[in-house]
């Protein structure tokens, strides 16, 4: 299964939302944010050197007890030298490899997210209470509908509890994933947060969000 974690705005927590979930479905995340990667990374190729034909997208996976990531590399001319479209093959390449793959994807509507959405079996959408990040999940679920990429459920993130009224406008199941110290202690470490504390809020939140995307993919 290849699943596309997206969301319309950028600041809802897309990326820890896209780690959470590889750690619990065990699955290979990959960073697909071209321009403005998030994930943590180490030395070795990533995901700017596969585009380019510099290395082999499974090879390049970084394999750990906690998550295995391809990351993605932070320089513009790293991604001025790839090719976005070769993004297809890789995301293949890692799954026939690894059976699961997250796609952390671009932030916003550009052209960039919709390769990892036409590829995806299923994604998720991300957005927070906000209501510019309601309205921009509409927008990234439009475009999701177009490319045919099932939504399998919505992370709403610093939320206390899930909405009805986004998920019917969304038409998706809604897992309230709220805020805590955990998150940000688990993402300055590059690990999940049931890394840090499995009895955390925003623990059960994206193990939740897990068994939704299992129940519907």
């Amino acid at each position: 299964m290849i699943l596309a974690v997206c969301g319309g705005k950028g600041g809802v927590g897309k990326t820890t939302t896209a780690l959470n979930l590889a750690a619990e479905l065990d699955a290979v995340l990959v960073d697909a944010d071209l321009g403005m990667a998030d994930v943590p990374a180490s030395h070795g190729p990533d995901l700017h050197d596969v585009l380019a034909g510099r290395a082999d997208a499974v090879e390049a996976v970084r394999e750990s007890r906690a998550i295995s990531i391809l990351p993605c590399g932070r320089t513009l001319a790293g991604a001025r030298e790839g090719d976005p479209r070769q993004l297809v093959d890789a995301l293949h390449a890692v799954a026939d490899a690894y059976d699961d793959v997250v796609v952390d994807c671009p932030a916003g509507l550009r052209a960039d997210v919709g390769l990892p959405l036409l590829v995806a079996d299923a994604c998720v959408l991300v957005t927070t209470p906000d209501r510019a990040a309601l309205a921009d999940a509409l927008r990234a679920r439009s475009l999701a509908v177009e490319l045919d990429a099932g939504l399998a459920a919505v992370a709403y993130n610093r939320a206390s509890s899930a909405s009805e009224e986004v998920a019917n406008a969304l038409g998706a199941p809604v897992v309230a994933v709220p805020d805590d110290d955990s998150v940000a202690a688990a993402m300055d470490a590059g690990q999940p947060v049931a890394a840090i504390d499995e009895e955390a809020a925003a623990a059960t939140g994206f193990g939740t969000l897990a068994e939704r995307v299992r129940e519907t993919t």
